[in-house]
């Protein structure tokens, strides 16, 4: 399966609410903006378990500097890249996800990822607490290289 992403002009991946955007500059794209699209690749990292995080860390720094947004949708791990997208699966219910790494942790010994409370509210865990959740790597296809004919 391959996810196709396509931006035109502007695109930011911080974790802000629509009230935090409240007087923030309008953008405008030209009606002749050609899109930038990407193919994206799912490479298999299989099952984890994880928890979820939230209400004593919201406001408080993430491992990489920025504000933790309890309601966001992201993670901790312990090694991952920050920035790192991962599309997360609740293998009891099939919802999936597409979170950020941004924070360390999990810190509880047998926990592989610690999800927002966002992130364990869109996959049906919240009361769980703890569940396996199958989990890919999202990254860039490689494309092919051109071929110049002089």
């Amino acid at each position: 399966m391959f996810l196709i992403v396509a931006s035109v002009g502007f695109v930011s991946f911080s974790d802000t609410s629509a009230l935090e955007n409240i007087g923030a500059e309008k953008i405008s794209v030209s009606k002749d903006a050609k899109p930038n699209v990407s193919m994206v690749k799912f490479t298999q990292l299989g099952n984890m378990v994880a928890s979820w995080y939230g209400p004593g860390f919201h406001g408080k720094l993430t491992a990489n500097g920025e504000i933790y947004n309890q309601m966001a949708l992201t993670a901790a791990h312990k090694e991952m890249p920050f920035g790192t997208f991962l599309r997360v699966t609740n293998l009891r219910n099939g919802k999936s996800v597409i979170i950020r790494i941004n924070d360390r942790g999990p810190y509880i010994e047998g926990r592989e990822l610690d999800l927002s409370k966002g992130t364990a509210i869109a996959l049906g865990m919240v009361k769980k607490g703890v569940i396996k959740v199958k989990v890919e790597e999202i990254g860039l296809k490689e494309e092919p290289s051109p071929v110049s004919t002089l």
